[in-house]
């Protein structure tokens, strides 16, 4: 199955912007739907963006679209999530993991240790 390893969060200031990258192990990317998911603390984890390879398409939460661009590299089996106009709202650990219709594939597990974001006032 499938490993992930997410990276690049940090630190920011409101407005400021970070790069996550999301790199597998085993199955390729290509045979999924990729997608970025976050869960700040007290809250539920929920569905922020996904590219599908197939369709050429991106999906994004409303809270993050205009502000976020998630785009994929095949070949090294890597998904980013570029964040501007950071928020203290998109505080959380993001995470990624295949997709299908804005939710984790059934299947999917064990999560990756996702990667900290914060965003400072």
């Amino acid at each position: 199955q499938v490993q992930l390893v997410e990276s690049g969060g940090g630190l920011v200031q409101a407005g400021g912007s970070l790069r996550l990258s999301c790199a597998a192990s085993g199955r390729t990317f290509s045979s999924y739907t990729m997608g970025w998911f976050r869960q700040a603390p007290g809250k539920e984890r929920e569905f922020v963006a996904a590219i599908s390879w197939r369709g050429g398409c991106t999906y994004y939460a409303g809270s993050v679209k205009g502000r976020f661009t998630i785009s994929g590299d095949n070949a090294k089996n890597t998904i980013f999530l570029q964040m501007n106009s950071l928020k203290p709202e998109d505080t959380a650990v993001y995470y990624c993991a295949p997709v299908i219709r804005s939710s984790p594939l059934p299947d999917f597990g064990p999560w990756g240790q996702g990667t900290q974001v914060t965003v400072s006032s």
